[in-house]
């Protein structure tokens, strides 16, 4: 990954971080949907709810891309993001995992709840071990504050972040937005926003 990349990734990494900081006193949002419409820096999003949202884009807005990934890019040291639930025996099976580049290893690590699903949880950590059984990949992730094993099924759902540009926001993009701060006129505000690259919808 050339240095500029680097430093990219790792501006967006952090503007991630600012934005969930920064936003405490103020109310943040998650947008989940479909670009309808681009007009400048303001995107028109029909969020998976069916609500018309618009987001209100910085110049300097970092943009990241989404593509498709498979288990065997998950490999013990990786740094992902899995969307789980929780089971009886204490572990998670997850909904999908999505893999982190090297800059943004550490943004947001830690285990809480979710909003993709009821119940639903999030874990950002490093890949310790990895087991192959008969209904999927066994995986152990070590964070700060502990560990989680995790049965990733042959249904969850693999992608990772790959650098992004401005072009790739259009009509019938799928985007996703951690923490969008809501403004006193309705809009939405973000600095960062993922987007789904040939066709893909984020699954977070």
């Amino acid at each position: 990954m050339s240095r500029i990349t680097r430093w990219a990734f790792g501006a967006a990494a952090l503007g991630l971080v600012f934005v969930t900081t920064a936003a405490l006193a103020q109310e943040r949002v998650r947008v989940r949907g479909t670009i309808e419409n681009v007009d400048g820096n303001v995107l028109t999003v029909k969020t998976r709810e069916g609500q018309d949202v618009k987001v209100k884009l910085p110049d300097n807005a970092r943009v990241l891309g989404l593509e498709k990934a498979s288990i065997d890019d998950i490999k013990q040291g990786t740094y992902v993001g899995v969307s789980a639930m929780p089971q009886t025996d204490g572990s998670q099976k997850a909904l999908h995992v999505h893999i982190f580049p090297d800059a943004m290893r550490g943004v947001a690590e830690g285990f809480g709840p979710w909003d993709v699903r009821p119940n639903s949880t999030m874990t950002n950590a490093t890949v310790d071990n990895m087991v192959t059984g008969t209904d999927g990949r066994n995986i152990t992730v070590k964070y700060k504050d502990g560990e989680k094993k995790i049965l990733v099924p042959p249904d969850a759902a693999i992608v990772k972040y790959v650098p992004g540009n401005k072009d790739a926001l259009k009509a019938g993009a799928k985007i996703f937005i951690v923490a969008a701060v809501k403004q006193p006129d309705g809009m939405l505000e973000a600095p960062n926003v993922s987007v789904g690259l040939n066709g893909l919808t984020p699954p977070m």
